[in-house]
């Protein structure tokens, strides 16, 4: 059996219940990272804002630089429509990043229902990867691994297992992406907490199984330091059916 991290399914299971009842089949990212955050798996600090002054009041309790992004069950996409700014270090820049968000949200998509603005930290840069879950029609729930960037972009650099995933699977599946060459200390860089990695594969495996309703998962990216991960991005499919 694979080592379960401790985890609160009942708190997950509220946040799916929620959406369901709401026909709200994509989970909002604050949400989708509250999930994956019950299953143990770090993310970014954030808070929800709902005015620029807010904003303000969340970016000075996480501590700058922070990132702003639109939250609205409208838009999936949100750096299309310029609804997501990076590495802001003050609070004028907040307000300035505040008030340009919600201006470009509202002239390219302006029946867009905004739900508020999520603060949240701006994590340290690091070697990206990608852990995904998808429940397939005949074989159900599997997991995903692949290299951040260009690597899976462009070599489709993946793996895949089905769940439950073991811990030595959870390793087979990093070892076979080409890119974990990175990982592992490439040209005198330091090694990365491969171990952590393993862990958070398990965890969205367990996601998986524990979690009928949830149809994908994406997390992308996450961010693997030389101790611990962070996920940075979190999408959550449910199913509709």
């Amino acid at each position: 059996m694979n080592k379960i991290a401790t985890y609160n399914l009942k708190a997950a299971k509220r946040i799916i219940q929620k959406a369901v009842e709401q026909k709200q089949y994509t989970l909002l990212e604050p949400d989708a990272k509250e999930l994956i955050g019950a299953f143990g798996i770090t993310t970014t600090r954030r808070m929800v804002a709902s005015s620029a002054s807010e904003a303000i009041q969340a970016a000075t309790s996480i501590g700058y630089p922070v990132v702003l992004k639109i939250v609205s069950t409208d838009i999936s996409h949100k750096t299309d429509i310029g609804g997501v700014k990076v590495g802001i270090k003050d609070d004028e820049g907040v307000r300035t990043a505040y008030e340009e968000i919600i201006r470009s949200v509202k002239d390219r998509k302006p029946d867009a229902m905004i739900i508020g603005m999520l603060v949240e930290e701006m994590a340290t840069p690091s070697t990206e990867v990608i852990v995904g879950g998808l429940r397939d029609p005949q074989f159900g729930p599997a997991v995903m691994f692949g290299a951040g960037g260009i690597f899976v972009e462009i070599y489709k650099d993946v793996s895949f297992r089905i769940a439950p995933v073991e811990e030595y699977e959870a390793s087979d599946m990093i070892n076979e992406v080409k890119g974990s060459k990175i990982l592992k200390g490439f040209r005198n860089t330091e090694a990365l907490d491969i171990p952590a990695l393993v862990q958070t594969i398990i965890q969205v495996s367990n996601i998986m199984v524990s979690i009928e309703e949830i149809k994908e998962i994406d997390l992308n990216p996450i961010l693997i330091y030389t101790k611990g991960i962070k996920a940075v991005d979190a999408r959550i499919i449910l199913s509709s059916l």
